[in-house]
């Protein structure tokens, strides 16, 4: 939220380059813990799908409106399961701005999840979403919680460590942070009924999420950039899933 707020307050001019970069980790014994995952038809997708959206929603809720989008995807270490653990995108935006995704669970011992985005005027902001090890519903706990780690805005420079340390202590003092925050969007959803107004978050805001990785599938698919809007498919293959 607080890159959000900054982004739109114009506090980095406009915003002209993002990064993703999520490299965690996922064992055998995590695919083989439900016999879906991994898998094509029951899954859906890999890293892509499972892993990352939630960064992958972050930057184009940040960055705007995109217009096209070069990927490609990989399976690097991963051999027993069928879906990409690795996956890269260069995207452009209608804006004029781009950005860059690398996502991946081909990484011992699982490291972090960042999303940055640096403005016209110099400035950047991010956050990092994960930290220590990638979280797994079910098997591991959250080891750190999610803070800026990144903010060069002229004049709040020195707010960075204050934040850290603010959000930090936030963050551990809840008894069940997953409880938490499911709860905060529940909440929204509700009042946005009550209220009859748009929720924080649209269901077009979470199509465009799945529009990111399925370009990815189709841009690998057929060795293409894959320009906005995207069509429906139908096939044995579409979207480049097998």
């Amino acid at each position: 939220m607080r890159v959000k707020k900054a982004i739109d307050a114009g506090k980095i001019g406009n915003a002209v380059f993002g990064t993703i970069n999520m490299l965690g980790w996922r064992d055998r014994s995590y695919y083989e813990s439900d016999p879906w995952r991994g898998t094509w038809k029951e899954e859906g997708g890999g890293v892509l799908v499972n892993q990352a959206p939630h960064q992958l929603d972050m930057l184009q809720w940040f960055m705007g409106e995109i217009d096209e989008l070069y990927g490609q995807w990989s399976n690097l270490n991963h051999p027993y399961i069928e879906v990409e653990d690795t996956a890269n995108a260069i995207l452009k935006f209608k804006s004029g701005a781009v950005a860059n995704i690398l996502v991946s669970n081909a990484q011992k011992p699982g490291i972090f999840g960042k999303v940055h985005v640096h403005g016209e005027n110099g400035a950047s902001v991010g956050v990092q979403t994960d930290g220590g090890a990638m979280f797994v519903a079910g098997i591991s706990s959250i080891l750190e919680p999610p803070v800026n780690d990144l903010w060069t805005v002229p004049g709040q420079e020195q707010m960075l460590h204050k934040w850290v340390q603010e959000d930090s202590e936030f963050f551990n003092s809840l008894p069940n942070q997953m409880d938490y925050f499911h709860e905060r969007n529940i909440e929204d959803f509700l009042q946005a009924i009550l209220q009859g107004e748009e929720p924080l978050i649209t269901g077009e805001e979470g199509r465009v999420t799945v529009e990111i990785f399925t370009a990815i599938y189709r841009s690998t698919r057929d060795g293409l950039s894959v320009k906005w809007p995207l069509k429906p498919e139908y096939g044995p293959n579409y979207d480049g899933r097998t």
